[in-house]
């Protein structure tokens, strides 16, 4: 029971321990520890609003990646579109192009076409006049081989002539 109800002097002895050790603390002590509570307060709390800048440049980082990506994605269609364009354009002008080679080809056929046809009936007209001359010379002989038929002959050329 003497634990419960102490004596004056340990009393007086604990209370005079305790402030000894409370004033040297506070003396030495007290004054680093809050101030490296307080310098530890600070840190965290700019830790804190590091943290919070950084997040936020974070997300305005990620909005500017984001706004970058759409513009890389519109400039890519609008690249592919007209890649397309030109494409089709390049296409077409070759169609065209052939197209006009072709017809003068096709043109080009048909004047040499029609130059060997006209040739070929040129060239048979010619040989159908031999052949009637020969034949008409034929004809000549054999009728202006005789003295009859050189006087027939001779009759109807002056017919002919009295008649013009």
């Amino acid at each position: 029971m003497d634990l419960l109800t102490p004596e004056f002097g340990l009393f007086f002895w604990t209370l005079l321990a305790f402030l000894t050790v409370f004033f040297i603390l506070r003396k030495f002590a007290w004054k680093p520890i809050l101030k490296g509570l307080g310098d530890r307060e600070k840190g965290i709390a700019d830790s804190i609003a590091t943290a919070e800048r950084i997040k936020q440049e974070m997300a305005e980082f990620k909005s500017e990646n984001e706004k970058l990506l759409a513009q890389a994605r519109e400039e890519r269609t609008l690249m592919l579109r007209e890649a397309k364009d030109a494409k089709d354009k390049i296409i077409g002008d070759a169609k065209e192009q052939a197209k006009i080679e072709a017809n003068k080809i096709i043109i080009d056929a048909q004047q040499q076409i029609q130059q060997q046809k006209m040739a070929a009936l040129t060239e048979v007209k010619n040989e159908i006049g031999n052949l009637a001359l020969e034949v008409a010379e034929k004809i000549l002989r054999k009728q202006l081989n005789n003295s009859e038929g050189q006087e027939m002959y001779m009759k109807m050329l002056a017919e002919d002539i009295k008649l013009n």
